[in-house]
């Protein structure tokens, strides 16, 4: 893909700033929305994790387009992509890069030359990252957490923006290496993918089996995602929504004086303060989408499933009542 176009910078004025992130936001649903039938709260999830300089685990099984999705959102942020195939013999190498052997022809000398693997990307889809040993995965999760990779003594600094989908088939377990609850951490969101309604499924069958030529457009450059980004830090957030996020959290961790009767009942594992940061942090993004310069409650709520859904861990007496995270979320949410 060839370097993008220098545009305009982001507004210097909040306000403006705001709308046109809020716009810019819009636009990019739209053009998503030519190729991906409806998914519009996983799209929703994406782009604010990507906004919030996170990253995201999506559970689905397969068929449900997750690569077509993630291909889509690159091409309209006009972002370099890349899929990795994750298989029980994929080693760190074949993710990060590995040297080789080079000839110079006018000195006959040979020497070593770095081969930068496909995590050397803006997006990258880490496609059924629980089919290969954890080795392999951390080579990948040091890239989302450093922004860089180790290679043979040297670091190479990943390009930004950098955004990472790591996808879980949820049916096939046999012979997988599930990512510890540890690592999960380090993922912004959990979004799961269900199947599609009946329109939305007709539409699909209606779009992929007649001739359709579809024209993307690129929304925003590299520059302006890094700007937007940054700018989402200086987002205020009031008192009492700080106070009701990092509360909420608190509660989720059993047998503790926040805890109620009813986590220390139904959890065995509460979630750490990296939810209250990324919770925190995809409420302003969420903000900003919308137009406002300011933070409210209804942001906390509405990204709280998807925050909190990897980072709690439901016990026997839950799983005994049919019980899943997301009821538990949601009780907790009733209290707000």
């Amino acid at each position: 893909m060839t370097d993008p176009i220098p545009t305009d910078p982001i507004p210097a004025d909040p306000k403006e700033a705001a709308a046109f992130f809020s716009s810019s936001y819009n636009s990019i649903k739209q053009e998503i929305s030519k190729i991906v039938v409806g998914q519009h709260e996983v799209i929703d999830q994406l782009l604010l994790s990507l906004f919030s300089r996170g990253h995201c685990v999506l559970v689905g099984v397969p068929g449900l387009a997750k690569t077509l999705l993630i291909q889509t959102l690159a091409r309209t942020l006009n972002l370099t992509f890349s899929r990795i195939q994750f298989t029980p013999d994929l080693m760190p190498g074949d993710i990060t890069g590995t040297e080789v052997i080079e000839d110079d022809k006018q000195t006959g000398r040979k020497s070593f030359k770095f081969i930068k693997g496909p995590i050397f990307a803006n997006i990258v889809l880490a496609d059924e990252i629980n089919r290969t040993p954890p080795k392999t995965q951390a080579a990948l999760l040091e890239g989302m957490q450093e922004y860089n990779v180790t290679a043979s003594g040297q670091t190479f600094k990943l390009e930004e923006p950098f955004f990472v989908l790591a996808t879980q088939n949820p049916i096939e377990q046999e012979g997988t290496y599930p990512l510890p609850e540890a690592q999960l951490d380090r993922f912004m969101y959990s979004i799961w993918l269900d199947y599609p309604g009946l329109e939305d499924e007709k539409e699909i069958v209606r779009q992929t089996t007649s001739p359709r030529s579809v024209e993307i457009k690129s929304i925003l450059e590299k520059h302006q995602i890094m700007s937007i980004q940054k700018m989402i830090r200086d987002v205020p957030v009031p008192e009492n929504v700080l106070h009701a996020s990092v509360k909420l959290i608190q509660q989720t961790r059993p047998n503790t004086p926040e805890s109620s009767d009813y986590i220390d009942k139904y959890l065995s594992w509460g979630a750490g303060p990296r939810a209250s940061q990324y919770l925190i942090l995809g409420a302003k993004t969420r903000a900003l989408s919308q137009g406002r310069y300011n933070v409210e409650l209804e942001d906390i709520k509405t990204l709280a499933v998807p925050v909190l859904r990897h980072r709690i861990v439901a016990n026997y007496a839950a799983e005994a009542e049919g019980l899943k995270t997301e009821d538990i979320i949601r009780n907790l949410l009733s209290n707000i």
